[in-house]
């Protein structure tokens, strides 16, 4: 019963610490996500940027798979090429690390017990659970929502600890430990697997510490799992590459590659040691040592490879050929313009949800400049009588909707992700937004059928209806412009531009009603032209007041903020 007991507390022990450390990392994500798209935006400068941004980030998420599933999406929606996505990998080994270090800082001696993390962990747990509760704003319930990860981390390893603590002389440890130090293979394996199944290295490395901490960890039964630990974290990488395009594929397999390579380099090194100084293998490493060695391993692997970066670009090409691929979801995709817009929209980058959000806002932007391009498309249109462009508007009008379809599908699944209040109230407003530039571009379409029906009736406009039409057409591109400008910089002062511009707007479409109808009256134009130039002047008016609509979704933005 007895061993029952012990091997319940041990299983509560892991789960309080996954559950910390999953906690503290969802808070840090949430502190600090909404940067990490702007961080990659720097990846283009050089490859040594781009390691630091990999280890910051993976500092942040507390995970290298996690870290390596987004630039997995990153890469599959083209927004990093595979030479900025090796820099990235090779800092996330880097930045996994601070978890062994956190991990350490709980392994402290009893003569300076009152220093260790562990001794506050109840304090910590209480504290944080206390702001969660009774804070308001999201910055503070976020706060919390880390103290008590924290804090729930460091208890979860006193709890394995001390379940394990009584059972150290027991001759199983001893013996497994014997084993699977004399064994390499085995060793790699075991860390390997047991990584697997936790999705994270940094976790399986912590339960490694735990139990050097009670001196019945071997130093080279620690050296072959810390290796085989970091070939696991690659299973969830190579997971999420299923079903990416070949570039995406090719990342994973960069990360994989790194860490066999590293790996086997190293493995062999440390059995060669081993042979000759056995005393070395058996000795009891400690918690301080493993993070010592984890760290200096990751740091080597990326000093050593960091040079060939475009060499394991080649050779992941090598064993992921050039093919016919195609997209996530290609099977409802239409056309080349569908499957390229659907590339932008990778579930991958879910497992980060500002992240994800970030990118939303991009497509967004994408969406809003299409919407823009094709009103200037029907400005031209309307005035040349230009059938050209009419195919222009109705190939850039299906681009629209296509960008509509992804983006409210992706930003439905976002709202379901783990946000705060204020990152769920941008997406509402994202939502407002996409229909709001769905709408503009149907009006497009209308100038489209417009100036069809003007070219199939041999209807031409006046040059005073032309330039009137180019006037309030100008006007009308100069408000959505502003929008745009406004949605992308949350800039007040473009939000207050559209507001403007659009009364101006309302008060020019009036104006050349007025003058249209008075040259009606006089005779100057013919019925069936007044029609047109009627509709045209509607749908010109409503394009500015969807422009409307997403400033003050804007501007409530802004005020939220």
């Amino acid at each position: 019963m007895e061993y029952f007991s012990t091997l319940f507390t041990f299983a509560g022990g892991i789960g309080m610490f996954l559950y910390g450390m999953n906690r503290m990392a969802d808070g840090m994500q949430k502190t600090a996500g909404g940067k990490m798209k702007s961080l990659l935006g720097y990846l283009t400068r050089n490859r040594f940027l781009a390691v630091c941004v990999g280890a910051l980030i993976t500092a942040v998420i507390q995970s290298s798979g996690a870290t390596t599933v987004m630039v997995v999406g990153f890469v599959n929606a083209g927004i990093m090429n595979l030479v900025q996505a090796v820099g990235v990998i090779m800092g996330a080994n880097i930045g996994t690390t601070i978890t062994a270090w956190i991990v350490s800082l709980g392994q402290l001696g009893e003569a300076v017990k009152a220093f260790s993390p562990s001794f506050y962990a109840p304090l910590l747990i209480g504290i944080g659970a206390f702001v969660s509760i009774i804070a308001k704003k999201d910055k503070s319930k976020i706060i919390g929502e880390i103290v008590v990860g924290v804090g729930l981390l460091f208890e979860g390893l006193e709890l394995m600890s001390s379940s394990v603590s009584a059972y150290t002389d027991a001759p199983i440890f001893s013996n497994a430990f014997q084993v699977v130090g004399s064994n390499p293979l085995l060793g790699i394996l075991i860390g390997i697997i047991v990584t697997a199944i936790l999705q994270s290295s940094s976790a399986s490395v912590g339960i490694l510490q735990t139990l050097a901490l009670n001196g019945v960890v071997t130093t080279n039964a620690a050296i072959y799992i810390t290796l085989g630990q970091n070939i696991g974290s690659c299973v969830t990488a190579l997971i999420s590459s299923v079903g990416t395009s070949r570039t995406g594929k090719r990342a994973a397999c960069i990360h994989l590659m790194f860490n066999v390579v590293g790996s086997l380099l190293f493995g062999v090194i440390a059995f060669v040691l081993f042979c000759i100084r056995p005393d070395i293998a058996v000795h009891n490493i400690t918690p301080v040592e493993i993070s010592i060695f984890h760290t200096l391993f990751n740091i080597i692997c990326t000093t050593v490879m960091f040079p060939f970066a475009h060499l394991l670009v080649k050779i992941s090409g090598i064993i992921i050929p050039e093919k016919n691929e195609t997209a996530e979801g290609s099977e409802e995709a239409i056309d080349e313009a569908e499957l390229e817009i659907s590339r932008h929209f990778d579930n991958r980058l879910m497992s980060q949800p500002a992240v994800a959000l970030e990118s939303a806002k991009s497509q967004v932007i994408a969406m809003a400049k299409l919407a823009y391009d094709n009103i200037e498309y029907a400005s031209r249109a309307v005035t040349e009588n230009s059938t050209e462009l009419v195919n222009v508007i109705y190939k850039t009008e299906k681009m629209v909707d296509y960008y509509t379809k992804y983006l409210t599908a992706y930003l439905i699944k976002i709202n379901n992700l783990s946000m705060t209040d204020k990152q769920h109230y941008v997406v509402n407003n994202l939502f407002h937004t996409v229909i709001d530039l769905e709408r503009i571009s149907d009006h497009a379409e209308n100038f489209a059928d417009l100036t069809k029906y003007k070219i199939q009736n041999n209807m031409m406009f006046s040059d005073k209806g032309n330039d009137e039409l180019r006037e309030l057409f100008s006007k009308v591109l100069l408000c959505l412009d502003r929008t745009i400008a406004a949605r992308e910089t949350l800039d007040i002062k473009a939000v207050r531009d559209v507001y403007r511009i659009e009364d101006e707007v309302d008060d020019l479409e009036e104006s050349l009603r007025n003058k249209h109808i008075e040259r009606l009256s006089a005779g100057l134009c013919a019925a069936p032209n007044s029609v047109t130039f009627l509709d045209i002047l509607t749908n010109l008016e409503r394009v500015s007041d969807h422009s409307k609509n997403i400033a003050e979704c804007v501007s409530e933005e802004i005020s939220s903020n």
